[in-house]
């Protein structure tokens, strides 16, 4: 019989409708009814790709003994953190400060009044490894709650006050300056292991934002190291089994096996990851000409567009870590991605089989599991002609989609479709492929009919997910209007359409009316949104970049369109808190570092000016997106009389005119400008970079 979760549109959520446990969704009812009947709440906390949240659901919540434990002494809630990420930050806050850990799924035990008193993980139905089993943790739970009521209510108290005194300010960070960059950087430097290219520690997860960090510092302050360093992790990346190297597209970290030997990935593929490494490696392709930088921009966004892409144009979450092994029909991870010498040569014949092994360091023994290898680019590996190389891969994507294919969560997150959008236009522009811009534009309309609402007796806002074109019933985080602003804006620059400026617009007043504190501090939920024990506010990254942050860079492009000296005053509050840690953590500040780089160098306003059919200013135009000056802005359009510009045309265009009656392009900072120029290459020397 289906619970209360068959009524969800997520998708995780719908993976755990037909569960022996009585599960409730995020609301209400559920803590009326823990209050009911006196007893506590647990909270399991997941999402879909998640490898280990499906283990502990096939050990334990299909499982009808623990179900029934747990539905006799407990009311169960179940939480799609990709849906409330606000849900998520804060409980999960308080399982780190209580363990020194975090990870999904996350399991928290609370009181009616959602404070927390236990917290854990995963939990295995046997004890191991001095690991208590569930049911060991069930029962003590249940014993505590029973016999010590007034000592757990102490601890769930002490919990909460604790939580909500972790208040941050940053009235006296200041502004960023060349010195908080450098002093980043440095930092950076030690953590680098020059070896391998890769940052130390044996989990690796892909530092998009902090990539993107370096390739701004090079281009503003000429930096060589930092440039080296992006091109270290970027290659080291390209080269892992952390990409595939047979579809594009990135799993979501690779570990360093204790025996040593090649990483092994974490299979499951995550929209955010690819949309952000998509956009990386295009602008490290715009700096360096690399030709791999190029091939792993492309081959990433193909593979978000035909293996993300729904049916209403917008991009799904995530496909699942595990699959269907052909050979003992059950799921396990990685049994999509992973080959034997032998299955290649029986795709690829015994020439290009042999060579492909060795192209891709497949080996006999294998360096996955069961004989299998993963594919990745060894350094002693043969030469390949790139010809022949793109045959084999061709091939053999095509026979490993005849195997069975992981799951995908269609969950269309709105601040991930912002990233992905920023992602697709820039690479439709670099790369002259129009149809990449088309996608872009598909899913940011998607964005505007169906997860924008404004209906009557309610503020305007901007809704966290939908599904099937159906929205969802979550308000959207700070996060979704800041990526979902900075996609806008990439997509206004390289369409040239007003439209979307007016869009972001939008956005960044909501994020300045619902979000900001009076320090200039942001909030991760509105001021109107549901109250829990603790209002989330986090400026570090996570895998996407803090809510906070994207809101800054967002408010910061805004005002560098428009002028708006309350938005541009607004960025420069909320980077205070970059001043404040990026010396200390920039590997987790890495998007605020990318934004303070920006500030730092104006950012440039670029207007360019022409009839559309003229190629010269086609050839202006991408002259201007290819420029390296950190977060420049550009708009594009007919040239405006000194009385200003027509309704919906892009600020900085207003009195830009023609030069000699050919495409003229401007370049400005805080609206005053260089000498306008006619000339593709004067325009990308001014937009180069600035070296000290």
């Amino acid at each position: 019989m289906s619970n209360r979760l068959a009524q969800a549109t997520s998708p995780y959520l719908l993976q755990h409708a037909d569960n022996p446990v009585d599960w409730w969704p995020w609301e209400a009812g559920a803590f009326e009814e823990a209050r009911r009947r006196n007893v506590p709440v647990f909270l399991s906390v997941g999402y879909s790709a998640c490898h280990w949240c499906h283990v502990m659901a096939h050990e334990s919540f299909e499982d009808d003994d623990a179900a029934a434990y747990m539905n006799e002494h407990f009311v169960s809630v179940k939480v799609d953190r990709e849906e409330r990420p606000d849900v998520d930050a804060v409980y999960m806050e308080a399982v780190q400060a209580a363990t020194g850990q975090g990870g999904w799924p996350m399991s928290v035990f609370m009181t009616p009044d959602g404070e927390p008193f236990y917290f854990g993980t995963y939990f295995p139905p046997e004890s191991r490894h001095g690991m208590p089993s569930f049911r060991q943790v069930l029962e003590g739970v249940h014993s505590a709650w029973t016999s010590r009521r007034d000592e757990v209510g102490e601890v769930a108290a002490k919990i909460t006050r604790d939580l909500a005194e972790r208040e941050l300010t940053i009235e006296s960070a200041g502004l960023p300056t060349e010195e908080t960059q450098a002093l980043a950087l440095l930092q950076l430097t030690r953590d680098i292991d020059p070896a391998s290219g890769w940052f130390k520690g044996d989990t690796k997860f892909p530092p998009s934002m902090v990539v993107e960090f370096l390739l701004r510092h090079h281009a503003r302050a000429g930096s060589v190291a930092a440039l080296e360093m992006a091109e270290g992790l970027c290659g080291a990346m390209a080269r892992s089994s952390l990409y595939d190297q047979v579809g594009g597209g990135f799993h979501r970290y690779v570990l360093t096996p204790t025996a040593g030997g090649p990483l092994v990935p974490h299979f499951e593929k995550m929209l955010y990851d690819n949309a952000l490494l998509c956009r990386v490696y295009a602008h490290l392709w715009r700096a360096t000409g690399s030709e791999l930088a190029r091939r792993v921009a492309l081959e990433t966004a193909d593979f978000m567009v035909r293996e993300l892409r729904t049916a209403e144009g917008g991009f799904a979450s995530a496909l699942d870590a595990d699959s269907e092994d052909p050979l003992t029909g059950k799921h396990v991870e990685g049994a999509y991605y992973a080959w034997t010498p032998a299955q290649l040569r029986e795709v690829l014949g015994e020439g290009d089989g042999e060579l492909a092994a060795g192209y891709f360091g497949v080996t006999e023994e294998g360096t996955f599991e069961h004989g299998a290898s993963v594919l990745r680019l060894p350094q002693d590996g043969p030469a390949v002609d790139a010809e022949r190389l793109a045959g084999i891969r061709a091939r053999l994507l095509a026979a490993r989609a005849e195997r069975p294919a992981p799951g995908r969560d269609d969950k269309v997150v709105a601040a991930w479709n912002g990233l992905a959008i920023a992602a697709l236009a820039e690479c439709g522009a670099y790369f002259e492929r129009p149809d990449l811009v088309e996608r872009a534009t598909e899913a940011a309309d998607l964005l505007v009919r169906v997860h924008f609402d404004a209906a009557a007796g309610r503020a305007p806002r901007l809704a966290r997910t939908s599904k099937d074109g159906h929205v969802g019933a979550s308000a959207g985080v700070l996060e979704d209007y800041g990526d979902v602003a900075e996609g806008f804006l990439a997509l206004a620059s390289v369409t040239g359409e007003g439209a979307w400026l007016e869009f972001a617009g939008f956005l960044v007043d909501l994020v300045l009316d619902r979000f900001t504190a009076e320090d200039g501090s942001l909030y991760d939920t509105a001021h109107d949104a549901e109250k829990l024990i603790r209002r989330p506010q986090d400026p570090t990254d996570t895998a996407a970049p803090s809510g906070w942050t994207a809101a800054a860079g967002a408010l910061l492009s805004y005002a560098a369109h428009t002028g708006s000296e309350a938005h541009r005053t607004a960025a420069e509050r909320a980077l205070g808190v970059v001043a404040a840690l990026g010396p200390r953590v920039p590997r987790f500040i890495g998007h605020g570092l990318s934004v303070a780089e920006a500030l730092l160098d104006g950012p440039r306003e670029v207007a360019v000016v022409g009839h559309p059919e003229d190629a010269a200013r086609a050839a202006l135009h991408r002259v201007a997106l290819l420029g390296t000056a950190p977060g420049a802005v550009v708009a594009v359009g007919l040239p405006q009389p000194a009385e200003g510009g027509g309704e919906g045309e892009f600020p900085l265009l207003a009195e830009r005119t023609l030069v000699r009656d050919l495409p003229t392009a401007y370049v400005c900072r805080h609206f005053v400008c260089a000498r306008p120029t006619t000339d593709p290459v004067e325009l990308g020397e001014q937009l180069g970079a600035v070296r000290p």
